[in-house]
């Protein structure tokens, strides 16, 4: 089982045995708004999408490097961590479909490390943890106690305070960093609206200009850019492009590409 020093992500029931020196209202939304019945969307091939929508354009992080700039803390479905303006937390009303968190449950994150970031609320201040393992947001400056690390683990997350505990939501409606190990209590979403750039694109993005585009678009371009002729006209080798995506796969492509141009220009002085 994954650790994270003191704490380990765990499926098993656990007690809640939480408490706060504070209590407050709590934010609920009615059972009527609960239960109503959302729309979807037919597409079985893009969950993804869907959750898309569902949170209107605020997409579930899957990894740590995700983890910046606006975010918001879920828990449940469509319900946010909210911040109020005494630096406390409670769960905010379940959002309507199509929306996205209400600007209270808007959080900047910071990475600190490479496992650790910080949050900072709409009102300017860190998120941090007092000695009783409340979830506070009154900190000026980072320090250690405004460390929080996010563990994923089997498509489940949850967030480890700087007291290697991990923050759930108390029957008191406090935010709180209490628990050894995380249940479904603790498990949450972290959710962000910045540009999302699939590894797909990401890759394509790291590859030269040239190869940006279909393998014959590429053959094209390496052509415009070595192949010279008087007449000004390209030559593009008329050979089955299958033996430019095996070379591709082999790793030996720009040598396929040049084999398949000095082709054109043997051919071109023979004539």
């Amino acid at each position: 089982m994954y650790a994270v020093r003191g704490g380990k992500l765990n499926l098993k029931g656990a007690a809640d045995d939480a408490s706060s020196s504070k209590k407050r209202k709590k934010h609920s939304s009615s059972s009527s708004s609960s239960k109503k019945q959302k729309p979807t969307i037919d597409n079985d091939e893009d969950d993804g999408e869907q959750d898309y929508v569902q949170h209107g354009g605020w997409w579930k992080v899957s990894k740590f490097h995700e983890i910046t700039g606006n975010v918001a803390i879920e828990f449940g479905t469509n319900s946010y961590a909210h911040t109020l303006d005494n630096g406390l937390f409670c769960v905010g009303p379940t959002r309507p479909f199509g929306e996205g968190p209400d600007q209270q449950q808007i959080l900047t994150a910071i990475r600190i490390s490479e496992n650790k970031v910080a949050f900072k609320s709409g009102f300017g201040k860190y998120l941090a943890i007092n000695k009783n393992g409340l979830v506070i947001g009154r900190s000026d400056a980072i320090g250690m106690r405004e460390y929080f690390e996010p563990v994923f683990e089997n498509g489940n997350l949850a967030l480890s305070a700087c007291n290697d505990k991990f923050i759930r939501f108390n029957e008191e409606g406090d935010l709180v960093a209490m628990d050894d190990s995380a249940t479904e209590a603790n498990f949450i979403n972290i959710r962000s609206n910045s540009k999302r750039i699939h590894e797909k694109e990401k890759r394509q993005k790291e590859l030269p200009v040239e190869e940006q585009g279909s393998i014959r678009e590429t053959e094209l371009n390496y052509v415009k850019k070595f192949q010279k002729f008087q007449d000004k006209k390209l030559r593009i080798n008329q050979g089955d492009v299958k033996d430019l995506v095996d070379a591709k796969k082999s790793g030996l492509l720009h040598e396929t590409l040049l084999d398949r141009r000095e082709k054109m220009k043997s051919d071109r002085y023979c004539k």
